[in-house]
């Protein structure tokens, strides 16, 4: 298990949790917007990848692309964000 180093800030409420001592929030629909904010600009992060490709098959995915009129790399995103969400499947 990775070890976290706690801020002081995040132990206390760690510490206030833990005895069941909580603050009352005023405008809780205002809060729960911002903190919804928070979560989807989290999980919408982006990170980059290396992967290994043939030269023929990084060769049509480019012709793909320019007949789309798309970057390759935002096709390539785009079809394993497909399958990711299960809206693509695989055929062998």
């Amino acid at each position: 298990m990775k070890y976290i180093q706690l801020k002081d800030d995040e132990k206390q409420i760690l510490e206030d949790f833990g005895q069941e001592e909580f603050i009352e929030v005023k405008n809780v629909k205002k809060e729960r917007r911002l903190y919804k904010q928070y979560v989807e600009n989290t999980l919408n992060k982006t990170k980059n990848i290396n992967i290994r490709l043939s030269v023929k098959d990084l060769q049509r995915l480019k012709t793909q692309a320019a007949e789309t009129g798309l970057p390759y790399q935002t096709l390539v995103s785009a079809v394993l964000h497909s399958f990711a969400n299960k809206k693509l499947k695989l055929s062998f």
